[in-house]
């Protein structure tokens, strides 16, 4: 599932943009500046953002300079009141990648969101590679040479997380929040039994292992 983050300050707007978004099937993140953006990013995959500008704290210029500084690739649109020619040379030249003013028009911003990860090649292919092994997002394949395996998807969802944040720990209540869901009822071993079978899967691959990290979670450690 592709996930999109929208930061907005206002939340009337930040609510309607995850209803609309969440309906198309998008997984949705939600934040009211810059900052709390950034914490997000930290921890989440984010394949695309929509961001206001006129935001408290760190407002939308500020926070499209700390990707730009940071080499980020996470395609940006712009939404905004601010309608002047300058205040939008002003966003793609802090790497916006388009621009769209408000009152905000879902059916042409799901357009060009659209667009913008066609262009990116992220609605079409979603692949993670970790030495010869090669996730495949879509399909919930994991190949190494000859060999291929399709995952079930909540084992999939899991080792492409932690494949994607090499040495960072995550915590079980993180993993459960973001693969299984806030209000899923599933128990706290639910993540320790996936570990346990991702483990047994991929046991004989030299590339990387899945590491328990004692009072804290897990992470992935790349070996090659």
């Amino acid at each position: 599932m592709i996930s999109i983050l929208v930061v907005e300050d206002d939340r009337h707007v930040r609510r309607l943009l995850e209803a609309v978004l969440r309906r198309e099937g998008y997984d949705v993140y939600t934040a009211e500046d810059g900052y709390k953006a950034l914490d997000i990013l930290e921890v989440q995959h984010i394949d695309l953002i929509v961001l206001d500008i006129m935001m408290p704290n760190m407002d939308g210029y500020e926070f499209a300079a700390e990707l730009q500084a940071s080499n980020s690739t996470i395609p940006v649109l712009m939404a905004t009141a601010k309608h002047l020619p300058e205040d939008k040379k002003k966003g793609f030249r802090l790497g916006t990648d388009d621009y769209m003013t408000k009152p905000i028009d879902t059916e042409e911003m799901l357009l060009r969101i659209q667009a913008l990860l066609r262009r990116s090649q992220i609605a079409t292919s979603r692949k993670l590679v970790v030495g010869k092994v090669i996730l495949d997002y879509e399909a919930l394949t994991v190949t190494r040479e000859d060999e291929k395996q399709t995952l079930p998807q909540k084992e999939f969802y899991l080792l492409y997380k932690l494949l994607s944040y090499p040495d960072r720990i995550f915590t079980r209540i993180q993993l459960m929040d973001e693969i299984w869901g806030m209000n899923n009822e599933s128990v706290d071993t639910t993540v320790n039994v996936h570990i346990n079978r991702l483990r047994k899967r991929f046991e004989h691959y030299p590339d990387f292992e899945l590491v328990s990290v004692r009072g804290l979670g897990y992470k992935a450690v790349k070996k090659v």
